[in-house]
């Protein structure tokens, strides 16, 4: 089992940037790959960025250039830094842990962009 606690959403103004953590409760070099996905009201939950045990990372075209993802293993903590957010960024931020057999969630966070 592993548990993931995310931080850093908020509300934000568009052009403006956010940093969420993702903290797992297991060692990230358990899991094959750690990312974010999102959820925007009434559609379906589409990959946001990822980073493999490697540190191979990618990410959507609708945030390249304009997301980094990054993984600190001393603290089992993954990073999604944001930049030039704009209102169809607006969701649910997921991340996810998974190993070869399972995909572990956390609960969430929510991300408002808005003047």
């Amino acid at each position: 089992q592993v548990q993931l606690v995310e931080s850093g959403g908020g509300l934000v103004q568009p052009g403006g940037s956010l940093r969420l953590s993702c903290t797992a409760s297991r060692s990230i070099f358990s899991s094959v790959a750690m990312g974010w996905y999102r959820q925007a009201p009434g559609k379906q939950r589409e990959l946001v960025a990822s980073i493999s045990r490697s540190s191979n990372t990618n990410y959507a075209d609708f945030v390249k250039g304009r997301c980094i993802i990054s993984r600190d293993n001393a603290k089992n903590t993954v990073y999604l830094q944001m930049n030039s957010l704009t209102p169809e960024d607006t969701a649910a931020y997921y991340c996810y842990y998974r190993t070869g057999a399972y995909d572990y969630w956390g609960q969430g966070t929510q991300v408002t962009v808005s003047s």
